[in-house]
């Protein structure tokens, strides 16, 4: 009997101290797609703030809106995550990363608005604001690629709406999603005392089983 309930103890704090799983760590609210867009190729640059808030968090893909010409289908982009825009600061994540589109619409202006998904190894960053630099798109046509303005309505993430840089000054933010994963185990106090609770009731069912 003591060492049933001692084993489903320990596997209970076993599983309270597993690491969460893949989460969206920054939001910048949904894609307006009707507004306005800024090019993020052709040696144009746009970057954006995002705040990690969860604990140490290991950043494993983002999402954005993006304006295509018709019939174009994006296969690339350089991501950047630092401490400056610009790629200036510290560099924690410079790379091309390929990209899937998803709920694709055609706006008012004739462009194919899409969900791009790209997915990567990147890097665990602890809680602050950092800035995501998106530029070097490709699309195998060759046309201009942009990024959806949002101005972050509907944001929900602590530091939104994110701030934004361009070279020729101050625009609105663009609507983007950080995912990742918390690195952070140690339980909070209050799912430490959610779990005695679950281990006491547990223990009480096993002895009235057992009567």
């Amino acid at each position: 009997m003591k060492s049933r309930i001692a084993s489903l103890t320990l596997f209970c704090l076993a599983m309270a101290a597993l690491p969460a799983m893949a989460s969206t760590i920054y939001e910048n609210g949904p894609i307006n797609g009707t507004v306005d867009a800024w090019t993020i190729n052709f040696g144009w640059v746009i970057g954006d703030t995002f705040t990690v808030s969860s604990g140490n968090s290991t950043i494993t893909g983002i999402s954005f809106g993006a304006w295509l010409f018709p019939g174009d289908t994006l296969t690339s982009v350089q991501v950047a995550l630092t401490s400056e825009p610009d790629d200036g600061g510290i560099s924690y994540f410079d790379q091309t990363v390929n990209f899937t589109a998803s709920g694709c619409f055609v706006n008012q202006y004739g462009f194919d608005v899409c969900t791009e998904t790209g997915s990567f190894n990147g890097p665990s960053l602890s809680n602050g604001t950092y800035w995501l630099d998106l530029q070097n798109a490709i699309v195998p046509s060759g046309d201009p690629v942009y990024w959806d303005e949002n101005s972050g309505i509907r944001c929900h993430s602590p530091g939104c709406p994110s701030q934004t840089w361009i070279a020729e000054g101050t625009i609105p933010s663009e609507a983007f999603t950080i995912e990742g994963n918390s690195n952070d185990t140690t339980p909070e106090p209050s799912s430490i005392t959610l779990l005695g609770s679950g281990i006491l009731g547990l223990t009480v069912l096993l002895r009235r089983k057992l009567l």
